[in-house]
C-alpha cells in the first residue's frame, strides 16, 4: 500500500533538441515541501486519437479500459489541445502555450518542432522535485531536450524509426540501446506499458515513501498503421459500410451519451491531407483516396484497402487499451486506485495525412505488417473526429478536441457525469500544482510570463466554467480564439469565421457577416495576444 494518495492522469499525446537544462529556475517554499501527504501523479498520452474513438465517446471500438473509467468518472465534452503533436506535449508539461516556449511558430516569428524552450519554462517533474516526487517517463517524447534534465529519474525515450515492430531507436534513461537480434515479439505499444510497470514496481519495492509523477505516452494509434493480425481480425469486417455510416452511427451514439448536442455535420468533401505527397499514392496503389468523396463511388479496390486501413486503426486503440488495463492492474496491486485521479487525452486529432516514409511500403505484403507504411486518411480521420470538422494540424473542433476522462473515486462523487467546461492541456500544470499546493505567486523566475492556463480542479466537483479569458490557438497559419461559447477560427490564408458553439460545435453556421463588431474584437484579442508572445521572446 502507498502512503501517498496517488492521482494518474492520462493524456492521450516528438522530436529532440541537442540541449540539456538544469535545476529549476526557482525553489518551492519549504513549508510547502514540507507538507505531509503528497499525491503521486500519473500522465498518459495518446497520439493521434480522434474524438470519438473511444467507446464512452461515441465509437464502436473495445475499450472497456478507459470506459470503466469513464462510467466511474466524469467525461470532459470541451477538452483542447493545440492540433499538433509536438506543441501539445510542451504545452501539456510546460503549462504554456507552445508559442510562448518557442515550440511552436509565431507567424513570421521563431519557433517549432526544433525550437528550445528558454530557461524560464521548466517542464513539470522540476516542479515537483522539491516535493520529493520521483518522475518517470515511458514511450514518445517530442520535446525538446534530454528527458532525465527535464527531471525525470528514468526515461524509456522511443524515437520510432516508423516501425511499431522494432525498439530501434530506443533511449533508456538517455543512452540508445542496441536492440535484441530477435524482436520477433517486440510491439512498441506494449513494450511502453511493460517499461512503465516496471517503473511502478520499483517504486513500490524502493520508494514507497516517496511520491511519484509517471508520464506515459503511446504511439497508437498514429501512422504507421501497425498492429497484430490477431488485433486486426477482431474488426476486419466492421467498416465495410463506409466512413459516412461510421460518422452517422458515433454522431447517433453521442447524442445518446449526451457527449454533443450540435446536429450531424457532413464529411467535407473537399478536405483531403495536408500535405500531398504524390509518390505516397503512386506507392500504396489504386485502393488509396486523396479526398472523402462518398462511399458509394469508390471501387471494390478502394473499399477493401479503406475499410482495413480503419480495422488496423481500431486495433491499435483496442491494443492500447488492454495495455492501459495492465497498468491499472498494476496500480490496483498497489492498493493505489480509490485515491488515484486516472485522466485520459490525446495530442491531436485524427490525422488526414497520407505519406509513406522510413522503411517504406510493400503494397504485396500482409497490410498492418511492418513492411507497410499506411496512413488513416480523410474519410475514417473525419469519422473518428465525429462530430466536428478537419482533422489534425486544423484549429477548427475537429483538430483540437480531445476526450478527457478524469477518474477519481475518493474525491469524485457524481460516477459517470459528464463536464462541459471548455478546459485546454495547458491546464495540466496549474491543475496538478493546485493539487500539490504550490501557489504559483511563489514560483519567482526572471522574465517569467504567468501561466495561461487554470487550475480545473474546480470542475471536478460540479459542471461549471472556468474563470478565464480566453482560450487561443496558432498552428501552420490556422488561428482561432475562444471567449465564452464564441469562437473565431481561420484557416490558413482564409477569412475570419465566427461560430456560437453553445448551439454549433460542428461549425456549421457562420456567422462572421451577421456580427461584425464580435469579429473585429476577437481578432484584436487574437493579435494583441500572439504580438504579446512576439514582445516577451524578443526580451528574453
Amino acid at each position: 500500500m502507498f502512503s501517498p494518495k496517488i492521482i494518474v492522469l492520462y493524456f492521450c499525446l516528438l522530436c529532440s533538441a541537442p540541449i540539456l537544462f538544469g535545476a529549476p529556475p526557482h525553489k518551492v517554499p519549504t513549508e510547502a515541501a514540507s507538507t505531509a501527504e503528497r499525491p503521486n501523479i500519473v500522465f498518459i498520452l495518446a497520439d493521434d486519437l480522434g474524438y470519438s474513438d473511444l467507446g464512452c465517446y461515441g465509437s464502436e471500438i473495445e475499450t472497456k479500459n478507459l470506459d470503466r473509467l469513464a462510467e466511474n468518472g466524469l467525461r470532459f465534452t470541451q477538452f483542447y489541445n493545440t492540433a499538433r503533436c509536438w506543441p501539445t506535449r510542451g504545452s501539456l508539461l510546460t503549462g504554456y502555450y507552445a508559442q510562448q516556449i518557442r515550440r511552436d511558430k509565431l507567424i513570421g516569428g521563431p519557433g517549432g518542432v526544433s525550437g528550445v524552450r528558454p530557461k524560464w519554462a521548466p517542464l513539470l517533474p522540476q516542479y515537483l522535485k522539491d516535493l520529493g516526487y520521483r518522475s518517470y517517463h515511458s514511450g514518445k517524447w517530442h520535446i525538446d531536450g534530454k528527458v532525465l534534465a527535464g527531471g525525470f529519474d528514468r526515461s524509456a525515450n522511443i524515437n520510432n524509426p516508423g516501425n511499431l515492430f522494432t525498439l530501434r531507436g530506443l533511449n533508456l534513461d538517455d543512452k540508445l540501446i542496441k536492440p535484441a537480434q530477435d524482436e520477433s515479439n517486440v510491439y512498441v505499444t506494449e513494450y511502453t506499458a511493460d517499461h512503465a510497470i516496471e517503473c511502478l514496481k520499483e517504486h513500490a519495492a524502493k520508494y514507497k515513501e516517496q511520491p511519484f509523477f509517471q508520464y506515459i505516452a503511446f504511439h497508437a494509434p498514429h501512422f504507421p498503421l501497425h498492429a497484430s493480425q490477431w488485433d486486426i481480425d477482431k474488426y476486419r469486417l466492421r467498416y465495410r459500410s463506409g466512413w459516412d455510416e461510421l460518422r452517422k452511427s458515433r454522431h447517433k451514439k453521442q447524442l445518446e451519451l449526451g457527449i454533443t448536442n450540435t446536429s450531424a455535420t457532413p464529411i467535407e468533401r473537399d478536405v483531403g491531407p495536408p500535405y500531398y505527397f504524390a509518390d505516397a499514392f503512386e506507392t500504396v496503389g489504386r485502393g488509396e483516396v486523396r479526398f472523402p468523396i462518398p462511399w458509394t463511388e469508390l471501387t471494390a479496390e478502394q473499399h477493401e484497402l479503406q475499410s482495413t486501413k480503419m480495422a488496423i486503426h481500431a486495433a491499435m486503440i483496442d491494443r492500447m487499451d488492454q495495455e492501459i488495463g495492465r497498468i491499472l492492474k498494476q496500480l490496483e496491486s498497489m492498493g493505489a486506485m480509490d485515491n488515484t485521479i486516472i485522466c485520459f487525452a490525446s495530442d491531436n486529432g485524427a490525422s488526414a495525412e497520407i505519406m509513406v516514409r522510413d522503411g517504406g511500403h510493400d503494397p504485396t505484403a500482409t497490410l498492418g505488417s511492418e513492411a507497410t507504411y499506411l496512413c488513416l486518411g480523410p474519410g475514417f480521420s473525419a469519422a473518428c473526429n465525429t462530430p466536428f470538422r478537419k482533422h489534425k494540424t486544423w484549429v477548427h473542433e475537429g483538430g483540437i478536441s480531445t476526450p478527457l476522462i478524469v477518474h477519481w473515486p475518493a474525491k469524485i462523487k457524481e460516477k459517470g457525469a459528464l463536464r462541459h467546461t471548455p478546459a485546454h492541456v495547458i491546464d495540466f500544470v496549474p491543475t496538478v500544482l493546485d493539487i500539490v499546493g504550490i501557489d504559483e505567486a511563489d514560483l519567482k523566475s526572471l522574465n517569467r510570463p504567468a501561466f495561461p492556463g487554470k487550475s480545473i480542479v474546480p470542475a471536478f466537483e460540479q459542471d461549471r466554467n472556468i474563470d478565464r479569458e480566453y482560450l487561443w490557438w496558432l498552428h501552420e497559419g490556422h488561428r482561432a480564439i475562444r471567449v465564452g461559447d464564441w469562437k473565431l477560427v481561420a484557416v490558413q490564408g482564409g477569412p475570419w469565421e465566427l461560430y456560437d458553439l453553445k448551439t454549433d460545435r460542428g461549425e456549421q453556421k457562420d456567422l462572421a457577416s451577421s456580427e461584425p463588431a464580435r469579429v473585429t474584437k476577437l481578432q484584436d484579442l487574437w493579435e494583441s495576444t500572439s504580438k504579446s508572445f512576439a514582445e516577451h521572446i524578443k526580451s528574453e
